[in-house]
């Protein structure tokens, strides 16, 4: 198991202590404890936890807005524990992107599995939104690269295949993309009109 690392923040210092130690049992390390919002959104930002385990009702800014500001910053997953089922909690952690939502008192057998899931589900969200960027990118390159192809074929009575080689050989004698060439053809081709 890796060693992920963890921040707790809950007002009642016995909790995270016995939160704690369950952590530590299984492998895991608590890098920081809060007892306020404020504080623990601070430790979070400097410490760059892999896991949050925050109360719902941490004193000066509450659980579920650090997991907002968590999610909304890719600071790291949160797992939110509560005292009492009151109404809207649910729906308050569902709008703040929350990875579990732990009802005291927390067993290890409930704890262990929230924090896996947690952990893996938000490396899968990660990875999905990087190669939802990938090809976003590669999108927006093959758009340019056959913008720049027309505008060769349109001024310089090219083929396609022909205006497509020119401008690979272009990208690889000044050893740029083939992005970074398109736009350069398409520049030329604007300041020329």
């Amino acid at each position: 198991m890796n060693e992920y690392r963890i921040v707790l923040a809950d007002a009642d210092t016995t909790w995270s202590k016995n939160i704690k130690a369950m952590l530590n049992k299984s492998g895991y390390w608590v890098v920081g404890e809060a007892v306020d919002g404020v504080s623990a959104l601070k430790m979070i930002r400097s410490r760059q936890p892999d896991l949050l385990i925050i109360d719902a009702s941490l004193p000066g800014m509450d659980g579920l807005q650090i997991a907002r500001i968590a999610h909304e910053d890719k600071l790291a997953p949160v797992v939110v524990t509560s005292s009492s089922s009151h109404q809207g909690i649910m729906e308050k952690a569902r709008e703040a992107k929350v990875y579990a939502l732990l009802f005291k008192p927390v067993s290890e057998s409930s704890l262990l599995p929230a924090v896996e899931l947690a952990l893996v589900n938000y490396q899968e969200v990660i990875n999905l939104e990087r190669n939802i960027k990938d090809l976003k990118e590669t999108l927006e390159t093959r758009k340019l690269v056959e913008r720049a192809k027309g505008i060769l074929m349109e001024s310089m009575g090219l083929t396609e295949p022909e205006s497509f080689r020119r401008m690979q050989r272009q990208s690889m004698n000044q050893r740029v993309s083939m992005r970074v060439v398109a736009e350069a053809v398409i520049m030329s081709y604007e300041l020329k009109k």
